[in-house]
């Protein structure tokens, strides 16, 4: 019996729980409007380290062990870790999990990357591959704009498009039963690539995907956005969501004060000096750690559709003039009836 619901999406036979849910932050995070809503919250954008990118391994290393504690279980009981980051060829995942000692599947999905390792990780249980999946994604602010962008000592100014990359790392526990909220379903998105160059301006290259993904999950299911409690997208921040509103709109979908993005809760533009908001793999991963789940497990949220989204850049693509190609992928997950977990 095929699963398949449309072009698109999956509908999963037996509901994923996730059964725990862990984030922790670097000092920027600590400071803006989620910051109590965080399991840890580092004061040392170095983590005690040496390098921005071993700090960042150090998040992953950090954090990872925590989902694994909160979910009452040992690294031992997990069947996979799946997760993914920025940096060149994902070390900071690489050096983060190695000593957990876990099967590992290693994911580039750029800032979408929390939703590709949740959805990976959902079929792989509903698969009957696994009992126990581990995923999450992780992000260094001052790696990121070494690699992609420029580095710190050059004082570069930041133009009013630009989104700043989120330090942290979040991460859940996927379980075969358990009565936390629930993957029931999964849009995988296709890449859109618009023709943005702008490394800058992150929320125009992505936007387009997300329009993409929301349509074809919309068309796939049936539903509609009021269908939702919470739409969240990844990191498009105010431009990116603001375009989202926009296009949606042409399509004849109307994208309410319901539909928000990860990239606008985690900062307070103004008082920050963020810009257009956050971005980053972290930036959707500890938002819905940290925020998102809890109204999940009350209850508060009946049905969410997330949405993270990604820039596929590379220093290398972006110096030789390729444009920036966008991707999205859904995750939709059902809360808790109120007063149950």
């Amino acid at each position: 019996m095929s699963k398949r619901i449309g072009k698109q999406t999956v509908r999963l036979s037996e509901k994923v729980s996730i059964l725990s849910a862990a984030s922790t932050v670097g000092p920027k995070e600590a400071e803006g409007p989620l910051s109590k809503y965080f399991d840890q919250r580092v004061e040392d954008i170095y983590f005690g380290e040496k390098t921005w990118e071993l700090a960042e391994s150090k998040f992953v290393e950090k954090n990872m062990g925590l989902a694994i504690q909160k979910a009452n279980l040992k690294p031992k009981d997990i069947d996979y870790v799946l997760c993914g980051d920025l940096l060149n060829q994902c070390t900071g995942s690489t050096f983060g999990i190695k000593n957990l000692e876990i099967p590992f599947f290693g994911l580039f999905g750029a800032c979408s990357t929390m939703g590709e390792s949740m959805s990976l990780g959902a079929m792989l249980i509903d698969g009957g591959f696994a009992n126990y999946v581990l995923t999450g994604a992780s992000s260094h602010f001052c790696a990121a704009e070494k690699q992609f962008r420029f580095p710190l000592p050059l004082g570069t100014q930041r133009p009013p498009t630009s989104t700043w990359t989120v330090t942290g790392d979040g991460a859940v526990v996927l379980s075969r039963k358990g009565d936390g909220p629930k993957i029931v379903e999964i849009t995988t998105g296709k890449i859109v690539d618009m023709g943005v160059t702008d490394a800058n301006n992150m929320g125009a290259a992505m936007a387009p995907a997300a329009v993409a993904l929301l349509k074809a999950h919309f068309e796939d299911t049936g539903r509609k956005p009021q269908d939702y409690d919470v739409i969240a997208t990844g990191d498009l921040g105010t431009v990116g969501r603001q375009l989202v509103v926009e296009l949606m709109e042409k399509e004849g979908y109307d994208m309410d004060s319901r539909y928000t993005d990860c990239g606008i809760e985690i900062f307070d533009a103004k008082k920050q000096d963020t810009h257009a908001g956050g971005s980053g793999c972290a930036c959707s991963a500890v938002t819905f750690c940290a925020y998102f789940y809890p109204k999940l497990v009350s209850g508060e949220i009946r049905r969410m559709l997330f949405i993270p989204t990604g820039a596929l850049m590379s220093p290398t693509s972006s110096q030789q003039g390729q444009p920036i190609p966008g991707i999205a992928h859904g995750v939709v997950i059902e809360g808790c009836k109120k007063g149950a977990k």
